[in-house]
């Protein structure tokens, strides 16, 4: 069996803004919980998602263990959706109003 995660959340903001941000790679800090201690190791990010984008960072995501994990970003639908590989999980973000052709 093959568990999935998945959350919705309402944002008050118009879909360029929230695009803008969540797409930035340098924002991911501001959006993992602090206890997580999330560190991107890569040089010379980007400010914009693309498809073959690698990205490392540390992260203690189980009791204080620190890991690093390299995530390549794997699709860009501008404004709809971004997929990527961690390992062995696949993720996709979807926005709203729009379909992913990430399975």
């Amino acid at each position: 069996m093959i568990y999935q995660l998945k959350r919705e959340q309402i944002l008050k903001s118009d879909l360029e803004t929230i695009w803008n941000f969540v797409s930035s790679p340098k924002n991911l800090p501001r959006i993992t919980p602090t206890y997580m201690n999330f560190n991107i190791t890569s040089k010379d990010l980007k400010d914009d998602m693309y498809p073959g984008m690698l990205i490392s960072y540390t992260v203690t995501p189980v009791l204080g263990i620190p890991m690093s994990w390299l995530t390549e970003i794997t699709h860009v639908s501008d404004k709809k959706y971004f997929g990527t590989n961690r390992r062995d999980a696949r993720v996709a973000r979807q926005f709203p109003g729009t379909q992913s052709a990430v399975g």
